[in-house]
């Protein structure tokens, strides 16, 4: 059985879920796909978004004022008036995909999908398959509508984080650069009575992450900041190549990606949740009836130079001996970053 639709969504995450209220809105017939049981479960983010972004209020678990960066064995470095909301996940994606229901979307969990057909036909394992006028990719890094396309992200970061108890209040992103942490940097990002402690590290490193996150959470509980008890574990993929070619076609079937599908996540702080959001409002609206070349020349005039430069001092830092003057510089903390 084919089922028809004018858009298609994969990933039901940010992105997926901010394209298919924008395009049911406008009129389109949606069927959006995800693998999950319901939305956000497991979390597999950070959870920190920028002041900006809109959060419904019951998704918000604590703001964020200021930015620490603790250099190797340095005193840390205070960035003030770096404001912030840390999220809670699984809720500020349960609030995007109700949007998307009264939008009109038919949105479906515990779909897997398994292949797009040279012809745009999406394939599930229920047993269905669904054809729309335009795709919208939002499956995250290893994006399979991607793949459908060319256009894959091929340099990833892995990440493990742990929940650990915070034995005092805090209110500030703490960010570890190290040689230790090759690739990537460790974080302890406060949510309340817990935080979220974790690390990222080039995949030819991801051996050594659970090793580098037990370390950071010892000494974070030898100084009386954080309790032992592991509350919760959780990990995965962020791109770092920069942005891809955001749309392509199959057959005469439009294929656009968001998110992290799209490559927007900041290849230096792996930030993602706001540029998704955003990405995913603008798919919606131009599968219903944008032109597909004023999304990328809309997503290159709002992330192309930011993009760029993380990509660059990410570049400079992966060839570099990772001394402290090289660790500064690839972090956006410091005045070098920003030359």
């Amino acid at each position: 059985m084919i089922e028809a639709a004018d858009v298609v969504v994969l990933g039901l995450g940010p992105a997926g879920a901010s394209a298919a209220a924008a395009a049911a809105r406008r009129g389109c017939k949606v069927i959006a796909l995800d693998r999950k049981r319901e939305a956000g479960v497991p979390v597999q983010c950070a959870e920190l978004v920028p002041a900006m972004l809109e959060v419904a209020a019951g998704s918000v678990r604590q703001a964020i004022d200021c930015m620490l960066t603790f250099v190797e064995d340095e005193a840390p470095d205070r960035t003030p008036h770096f404001p912030g909301r840390m999220l809670d996940r699984a809720r500020f994606d349960a609030g995007l995909v109700a949007r998307a229901v009264e939008a009109g979307a038919d949105c479906r969990f515990s779909v897997l999908v398994r292949s797009i057909s040279p012809e745009g036909v999406v394939r599930t394992n229920q047993g269905y398959s669904v054809r729309g006028n335009t795709i919208i990719g939002a499956d995250g890094p290893r994006s399979l509508a991607g793949r459908a396309i060319g256009s894959v992200n091929r340099e990833l970061v892995e990440t493990r984080q742990i929940t650990v108890p915070l034995l005092e209040p805090h209110a500030a992103t703490d960010i570890f650069l190290s040689a230790g942490i090759p690739g990537g940097y460790g974080w302890l990002f406060p949510k309340g009575e817990v935080a979220n402690l974790g690390a990222g590290v080039v995949p030819a490193h991801k051996g050594k992450l659970k090793s580098i996150v037990a370390r950071l959470h010892a000494s974070l509980t030898r100084d009386g900041r954080v309790g032992s008890e592991v509350v919760s574990l959780t990990g995965g993929a962020i791109p770092v190549g920069g942005m891809l070619k955001p749309f392509g076609f199959r057959d005469e079937t439009l294929v656009l990606l968001a998110g992290d599908a799209a490559g927007l996540a900041n290849p230096v702080t792996g930030a993602g949740i706001a540029a998704a959001v955003h990405s995913g409002r603008l798919a919606g609206q131009v599968a219903a009836g944008a032109s597909a070349q004023t999304y990328q020349e809309e997503l290159e005039d709002l992330y192309g130079a930011a993009l760029e430069r993380a990509l660059r001092r990410r570049l400079e830092l992966l060839a570099a001996v990772p001394e402290k003057a090289a660790l500064r510089r690839g972090w956006i903390a410091y005045p070098e970053y920003w030359q």
